[in-house]
């Protein structure tokens, strides 16, 4: 049990004993005490006044003298600041902590909940590799799917590859036509970069090509448009000839892109890869041969980057296996009245009493709209897995569309549906703006993997590890260049964007792993010149007295069962690192700190067998929570840097 619930269950039957009132020990606030007072923990006393019948001051006070005297061996002493209480906890307890900790070695696990949990994460496109914006998503769908299953969760890591549609089509109209049989093999180009060099080399005739109907549109040239793409292209270019547009840059922006869309629509090149959707719709053998072969490139490609991030997955779903699904549940959506058609013959629901719009799930030819292949998709996954929860991984600029979904599902009354769970996330940038994949702006992961490898490598005194390998040190290179860009990814809360920088990610000074992979490596260092009996420590309790750092530390280690818990209910992966990262320099301070020259915390040279085997005991216990820590982040630590 840890010392937060041990002390709210004193509390709740203090507040019995006192006041005769019946409190649920979980309903207790308790804090960590501010640095600037004495003591551990702190309860707030406010919400007792209503029957302690006292001031704040006066019921702390006597909830405090009746705590010391009935909990001997968990509080040790109190000290009261306005309305709240200040628990310093006995060394009793701590030295009892430590040992059970110690000779835990699950730590921080908890057993089975029996809820099951689904992440779908990565979710990448078989038109261009994987890159920096996947790895974030990568990253915080493993870490979550790790962090849940420590809490008791079963999880099902789940991704639903976008295997198909227009996207598809650019890639492969641009390899018939420029490739001349180009494959993986005969240029010695990984599947997935060659396939999105093809899409690059689309967007670029798309482009040249976009351009001259451009100029004709914005001229009064209408010549190249017709029918409702006419009558839009019109209404765009005398809009923006208005004299309040003109001063308005933003809207005169916005007017030009609405115009170059409407332009890429017309030209050659994008009418072809319509012609190759529709003959892919259709079945046609040649163009389903052609996206077959394409794709197992890309696929071989994306299982080479997964396995050196070490991304797993325990279901894989294809949109191509996906995309006509939801068509049944929109007619038991207009079975049940939930759904309506317009005289179009499309179907739509309507949440404008839920403050948002008209959707569309059906057009009136009958075919489907993304959401619907997402509502038949969700009712897959729950009659494959029956899960409580299902999250999904996406980045921010789909938080209306998720919230459309989780609506029209729950108005459906699926099963599943009240577990639906965005899991929201920022975009990444570069110091240098925005990427951009039809410009082939973006960093794609295997180059970012190799640069921060180098990295790795350029900033690593080979000759302190002479004795190493080449493989293993190859191997920490790796460790430490893969830690310092998932460190980087996860460290900051999901919900914010973020600023991706390589050379800052690996500083062995900053909050990054390479800072908490080294203090690990420290310890290890310390404990290889000890050699310890772990026997003998398992069966060790101190008894004596400690030092604020030897404290400080055990009550760090103590904490990490409550920090994995808070962030599986944030499904916060910053979580972890803020608190990896803390302990990190909580054990740098003990390891560093000097009295008139002679280090306070001594392990080899401890003052006292006691105090050797109490300290030995705290860094390997804080050297397992490292580890445990990291590995929840998808980040292995050395035993030498």
């Amino acid at each position: 049990m840890s010392v937060v619930l041990n002390i709210k269950t004193a509390a709740a039957t203090a507040i019995k004993a006192l006041f005769d009132q019946q409190i649920p020990a979980q309903d207790i606030a308790i804090n960590s005490t501010k640095p600037e007072f004495e003591g551990e923990y702190t309860i707030l006393v406010f919400p007792f006044t209503k029957f302690s019948r006292l001031k704040p001051e006066d019921t702390a006070d006597k909830l405090g003298t009746y705590l010391v005297a009935n909990f001997p061996d968990l509080i040790a002493g109190y000290n009261v600041i306005k309305g709240f209480l200040n628990l310093s906890i006995t060394e009793k307890y701590w030295g009892q902590d430590l040992q059970q900790r110690f000779n835990n070695r699950n730590i921080g696990r908890k057993p089975a909940n029996g809820k099951k949990v689904m992440v779908e994460y990565s979710s990448p496109n078989t038109n261009k590799p994987l890159h920096l914006g996947h790895l974030r998503n990568n990253f915080l769908g493993y870490s979550v799917s790790e962090i849940l299953k420590a809490n008791g969760y079963e999880v099902i890591k789940a991704n639903l590859v976008n295997d198909r549609g227009i996207h598809i089509c650019k890639s492969m109209l641009a390899w018939q036509i420029f490739a001349h049989g180009d494959t993986p093999q005969s240029t010695g180009i990984k599947g997935d970069h060659l396939v999105g060099d093809y899409y690059v080399k689309f967007e670029t005739i798309l482009k040249e090509q976009t351009a001259p109907i451009m100029t004709r549109a914005l001229e009064g040239d209408f010549r190249d448009f017709s029918g409702e793409d006419l009558d839009k292209v019109q209404k765009l270019v005398t809009a923006a000839q208005k004299p309040e547009v003109k001063a308005d840059e933003d809207k005169t922006k916005k007017i030009i892109d609405d115009i170059r869309e409407l332009a890429r629509k017309q030209t050659e090149i994008m009418q072809q890869a319509k012609i190759m959707l529709q003959q892919w719709e259709a079945g046609n053998p040649e163009v389903r041969a052609l996206w077959s072969t394409m794709n197992s490139w890309v696929y071989e490609g994306f299982d080479k980057t997964y396995k050196r991030l070490g991304i797993n997955f325990d279901k894989m779903y294809y949109e191509s296996n996906t995309y006509l699904l939801g068509k049944d549940l929109v007619e038991d959506g207009l079975r049940k009245g939930v759904l309506f058609k317009k005289d179009d013959n499309s179907v739509w629901i309507d949440l404008t009493a839920d403050g948002l719009d008209e959707k569309l799930l059906l057009r009136g030819d009958g075919t489907s709209v993304y959401i619907t292949q997402d509502l038949g998709t969700a009712r897959l996954k729950y009659e494959d897995y029956h899960m409580d929860r299902s999250v999904y991984v996406v980045a921010d600029e789909q938080n209306y569309h998720f919230k459309v979904l989780q609506l029209i599902l729950q108005k459906m009354q699926e099963p599943g549906a009240d577990g639906i769970f965005h899991l929201s996330y920022g975009m990444v940038e570069l110091p240098e703006g925005r990427m951009k994949s039809r410009e082939g702006t973006v960093v794609d992961a295997d180059d970012l993997i190799d640069e921060m490898i180098e990295t790795a490598k350029e900033n690593t005194d080979s000759d302190k590890l002479k004795d190493l390998s080449d493989d293993d040190m190859d191997s920490l290179y790796e460790m430490i260049g893969l830690g310092g860009l998932k460190f980087f990814l996860l460290r900051v809360d999901p919900k914010k964007r973020m600023i991706f920088d390589p050379k800052e990610s690996i500083d062995l000074h900053g909050f990054t792993a390479a800072f908490v992979q080294y203090g690990h490596a420290r310890i290890k260092s310390i404990l290889r010149d000890l050699s310890p009996d772990v026997t003998k420590l398992e069966g060790y309790c101190h008894k004596g007295s400690l030092l604020p750092l030897e404290k400080e530390l055990i009550l760090l280690n103590e904490q990490y069962e409550s920090v994995l818990e808070e962030a599986a209910k944030e499904m916060s992966p910053s979580v972890i690192a803020n608190y990896v990262y803390k302990l990190t320099q909580t054990f740098n301070s003990f390891y560093a700190a000097k009295e008139e020259g002679v280090y306070t915390y001594a392990v080899r040279n401890a003052e006292t067998p006691e105090k050797q085997k109490l300290r030995t005991q705290l860094i390997m216990l804080t050297a397992n929570t490292i580890t445990a820590a990291m590995k929840l982040l998808g980040i292995n630590v050395p035993e030498r840097m």
